[in-house]
Parts: structure tokens; sequence; C-alpha cells
């Protein structure tokens, strides 16, 4: 008695509450449930969708982060989509070459999961692994490419003299760190090395790290531009 009562006041909660409907690719639109039933709900539009687009430089995350185990690779792509990524790829290296599918199934729904819940109108895209020497011209045709190295010039100062763009990357090596030869080819491909402080970083909190620092620049520059 009291599991259907509760389900009726469920229903009628539902029933008059306005809800928003988003698509992961900036669409949005606001109206109000209808109907609910064992099939699903009916929803009815109270105005025209909106089209919101993204609002800051677009990130694209390339971390080799294949080995991680315990649950932190979830955790990566879980924080990287709630603070505002536009897309993660695993990066294959010497020291982290392959990724499974199953494990990439279980990822994908991880950032839906994590897009839902931050609200995040544009979702985030977990692309299909790379190499390092399939890195190389990406980060080459980029104008704004960050990687993360041991004892590097500190971030905030390597951002002193730069400005914004529409997109940038982001690149973090595996634990163990790049081979020196991934390592010149992706810095004389135009990456700049930048430090994280004095300690050695996890993959995770390297990534976590420079995606923080570089979501906050990007908002502020668009401040003083605005």
């Amino acid at each position: 008695m009291q599991y259907h009562y509760g389900m009726r006041l469920l229903y009628i909660y539902f029933y008059f509450a306005r809800v928003e409907l988003f698509n992961g690719k900036g669409g949005l639109v606001e109206g109000r449930i209808e109907k609910i039933d064992s099939a699903g709900a009916d929803f009815e539009a109270l105005e025209n969708p909106e089209l919101v687009p993204p609002q800051s430089t677009q990130w694209h995350i390339f971390a080799a982060f294949s080995t991680l185990k315990g649950g932190r690779a979830d955790w990566l792509v879980e924080k990287c989509t709630e603070l505002g990524a536009s897309s993660v790829t695993p990066l294959l290296t010497e020291r982290s070459r392959s990724i499974s599918e199953n494990r990439v199934d279980r990822l994908q729904r991880v950032i839906l999961a994590a897009a839902k819940q931050c609200q995040r109108l544009h979702e985030l895209m977990f692309k299909p692994s790379i190499q390092v020497n399939e890195l190389v011209p990406v980060v080459a045709q980029s104008r704004l490419s960050f990687v993360a190295v041991a004892e590097a010039t500190p971030v905030f100062n390597a951002l002193s003299s730069l400005k914004m763009e529409p997109t940038g990357i982001i690149i973090v090596g595996p634990e163990g760190d790049f081979t020196k030869k991934e390592l010149d080819s992706i810095m004389e491909a135009g990456a700049i090395a930048v430090g994280l402080g004095p300690h050695r970083l996890r993959v995770e909190t390297a990534t976590m790290a420079l995606l923080s620092t570089l979501m906050l620049w990007s908002d502020s520059q668009e401040t003083v531009i605005s």
C-alpha cells in the first residue's frame, strides 16, 4: 500500500514539474512530463529547442591510462567529463600498449552517467586509442599543445606568454613516463612541456591538475576579452 501511494505521489510531482532535456550536442528544451508508465514517459515541449554553443576553449586530452587499475581510469574520465574536456583519447605508448574493448564500453557508461550528473550540454567524446606516432601530426597541426613533463617550466610561467585558442591539446604520459624518443617526437611536433609541481604525479592526478589549470586559464582569458 505504501509503495503504491508513494508511486502516485511521485507521478503527481513529475506531472506538474518543469524539466529540461538535452541531447549531449548542445540542444536544450524545456517542457513537462505528460505521462509516465512502464514503457517510458511522454514529454511536452513548452518552448522551441535551443542550441547552446560551447562556452570555452575545447580541450582534447590524450592520456596513457590503459594500465590503470582499481577504478582509476573510471575516475579519470568521470572528472574529465565534469571539468569540461571536449574529448579523451587513450594514448598507447611503449609502457601503456593496449586497452580492451570491455573497458572502453565501461568508460563510455561512466562518461554518460557523469554528463547527466553535472548537467553537461555537450557530451565528452571518447575516441579510439592512438599510438604516439599518430599523435605527432595532430600536435603539429594544433596551435596550443601541452605535455606534462617532470621538472619542466611551471605551467603558470608557460601560460603567461600565450594567447587563448579555440582548441587545445593536453598530453599526459603513462606510469613510468614517456620514453625519451616518444617525448622528443611530441615536443619536436610543437608541444610545450609544462611542470605540475615538485612531486611525481599519477596519470589521473596529472591529467586533472593540467586540465583544471587550463580550463580556469581559458575561462579567465575569455573574461578579459569580453
